[in-house]
């Protein structure tokens, strides 16, 4: 081996021992005699790699492949980034207003975990599970999340080229978009037929537990005498408000679980303050992640509330950057969310208590104008008060 490509093998290496010093986020290495082990292999491939290949190899490229390798095994959240991203977040540098509405993560290539309500991604069908195979003229193949969700953000006004697939669509399809300055998703509430109280609850972002009393509040001195709560699409906001939330509804026990590294658990619980005893059932469906996700569980695991619809994305992680010397960084899952039970939450998400199909319409296909999940949660209480 070449003393360049020791050089950049050990420099690669980094990373590598990085996750080892974090936690073991390298496959819960058990000994630091296997992490060396790891190591050596993964000097052998670059060398064989180096001295075999039928082509020149830039291994610069191969380095930073292996890199972004090391990541992709962990969760959808975990990515390398690049130092344009690094520094970005790490100087608290805002992205520009404009934005099509929607979040993001990565499976093989930038996914769609949700579109907002009333944005420009809603308007044209972008459903949850749609795959984003290139923003503008960049493939998403090797692209991390973060990086997606910064190039679906631009100035007001400005056009974006999103080229969709969904199911086992052959071609992509392509939709361009107007980046808009979106109004801050909230609560809304109004009343149905039969006296339910319906809650559109947008993203759990401060204040949110707040403004749901609030909506609630106003709906029951309106004759609501039962309520359905609406998190469908809902995937932004921060978990505390999603925890703040729940604690209206649940006035005792353990509300879901956060666990870090070694096996740390610490319970989330109710604090029996001023609850909510109006009878409910929450709505949810692929879309609803993260703080939002918390919030149906906490409410269907105490059994203050059944759970409608599809099964929930799953995505119930912190992460945080870890920069390294070369000036990238690692975007590391350092704790996710489990159910009370102590069954994970982050991947499995939450099943629905009454599961509802979803028919999957092809893209630029309108979809379907009924509600059947709001319509099967009107019949549902109906029935059962």
């Amino acid at each position: 081996m070449s003393t360049r490509t020791r050089l950049i093998v050990v420099f690669a290496s980094v990373p590598v021992i990085t996750f080892t010093l974090l936690g073991g986020f390298l496959g819960r290495v058990a000994s630091g005699e296997d992490t060396y082990r790891h190591l050596r292999v993964f000097e052998d491939v670059v060398s064989l790699i180096s001295t075999n290949y039928v082509e020149p190899v830039d291994l610069d490229v191969v380095m930073e492949g292996a890199l972004r390798g090391l990541t992709e095994v962990l969760d959808a959240d975990s990515s390398y980034l690049l130092r344009e991203d690094v520094d970005r977040i790490e100087a608290g540098q805002p992205l520009p207003e404009g934005r099509v509405g929607l979040e993001v993560t990565r499976r093989y290539y930038i996914q769609v975990v949700a579109a907002h309500d009333n944005s420009p991604a809603e308007e044209v069908g972008i459903l949850p599970g749609d795959f984003i195979r290139a923003i503008g003229d960049e493939p998403t193949r090797m692209m991390s999340a973060v990086k997606g969700a910064r190039l679906l953000h631009g100035e007001p006004g400005s056009t974006v080229t999103l080229s969709l697939v969904r199911g086992s669509t052959a071609e992509p399809y392509d939709v361009d978009l107007v980046r808009e300055r979106l109004a801050q998703p909230g609560v809304s509430g109004r009343l149905l037929t039969g006296n339910v109280g319906y809650v559109r609850v947008s993203s759990f972002k401060p204040g949110t537990a707040d403004e749901l009393v609030a909506t609630i509040t106003r709906l029951t001195e309106t004759g609501a005498t039962s309520l359905a709560i609406d998190i469908r699409n809902n995937a932004s906001g921060s978990y505390e408000e999603g925890v703040a939330a729940a604690r209206r509804f649940v006035d005792s026990g353990t509300l879901v679980m956060r666990e870090e590294h070694g096996d740390r658990r610490t319970p989330i619980d109710a604090t029996g303050i001023d609850t909510i005893d109006t009878s409910a059932v929450v709505l949810i469906n692929a879309g609803t992640a993260g703080p939002a996700e918390l919030f149906a569980e906490a409410l269907a695991g105490s059994k203050r509330a059944e759970t409608i619809g599809q099964r929930t994305a799953g995505r119930a992680s912190i992460q945080k950057l870890v920069r390294l010397p070369n000036g990238t960084g690692l975007w590391l899952s350092w704790a996710r969310y489990l159910k009370a039970s102590g069954d994970p939450l982050h991947r499995n998400g939450v099943e629905p208590d009454i599961a509802v199909d979803f028919h999957m319409v092809e893209l630029g296909e309108p979809l379907p104008s009924d509600d059947t999940i709001l319509e099967l949660a009107l019949d549902h209480l109906a029935t059962s008060l």
